[in-house]
């Protein structure tokens, strides 16, 4: 005659867990976005191996140091000018302390010029979401397409046309100066030549900053794997923003610091 024996409901609980009692053994489930089991953790991926988020994450820090940096080369360039600004000398005749500072009357083009950089900011912001927008990516990553390359390359170009149009109007800016006699060199006042210092070299910034646009551009149409072409766009969008703010506070500083 058979011994029935009574098991608690832990015991049997616990047994199904390991795969008794008629029901298969219970795995984790895919909790999605670095949970275990969908292949997303990657704390346990194998040595070596980085996920898309990792590579995004990694350039995003090397990014910080490389706009960190130039932050503070802008930082040195507004010390310079309030340094400049405080400058004088003593008349030997008379004794008198003059002041060598002549603050320059700066035309209305700078104005525009800095609304257009600043649209095109939101232009390469536009750009930047559509690149991780979320269908047109798992479409990219099925091969049906590149909806999201397709879609960030006109908000790209538009932001070319801005920032060439920004260093067109700077150049007029100078000339306009350089026309009024405010020179780079030569000029008795250190204004002109912190303000042709200031914006020179953010007019440099910004022409490489192009060159990186124009280079997403090629990228979203050559690089093949889809983590490569997010990281570009977004390491160039960044990096304009950063140039957009420095602007904006450098000319704060020459239209109404002087």
């Amino acid at each position: 005659m058979p011994v029935t024996t009574r098991r608690t409901p832990n015991e049997i609980n616990k047994q199904s867990s390991l795969g008794h009692g008629g029901r298969p053994p219970e795995l984790p489930r895919p909790t999605g976005g670095g949970g275990n089991g969908d292949g997303d953790n990657w704390a346990n991926q194998p040595q070596g191996h980085r996920g898309p988020r990792e590579h995004l994450s990694r350039w995003r820090r090397l990014m910080t140091v490389g706009i960190g940096s130039d932050l503070f080369f802008f930082l040195i360039l507004i010390l310079v000018f309030y340094n400049a600004k405080s400058s004088w000398h003593l008349n030997q005749r008379t004794l008198e302390v003059i002041g060598d500072w002549h603050p320059i009357k700066l035309p209305r083009l700078l104005w525009v010029n800095t609304a257009v950089l600043a649209l095109s900011s939101v232009t390469v912001e536009f750009a930047r979401r559509h690149i991780f927008y979320e269908l047109d990516v798992i479409e990219e990553w099925l091969g049906l397409g590149r909806p999201a390359a397709r879609r960030t390359m006109p908000w790209l170009a538009a932001t070319v046309v801005l920032g060439s149009i920004f260093l067109v109007g700077q150049t007029m800016v100078w000339l306009q100066l350089t026309g009024k006699g405010y020179v780079f060199l030569g000029n008795p006042s250190p204004a002109s030549y912190c303000f042709y210092l200031m914006t020179g070299l953010h007019a440099v910034h910004l022409l490489a900053g192009i060159g990186a646009l124009v280079a997403s551009l090629g990228g979203l149409v050559y690089l093949k794997k889809m983590e490569s072409r997010q990281i570009l766009v977004d390491s160039v969008a960044w990096y304009w923003h950063a140039m957009g703010l420095c602007w904006i506070c450098l000319f704060l500083i020459l239209e109404f610091g002087q």
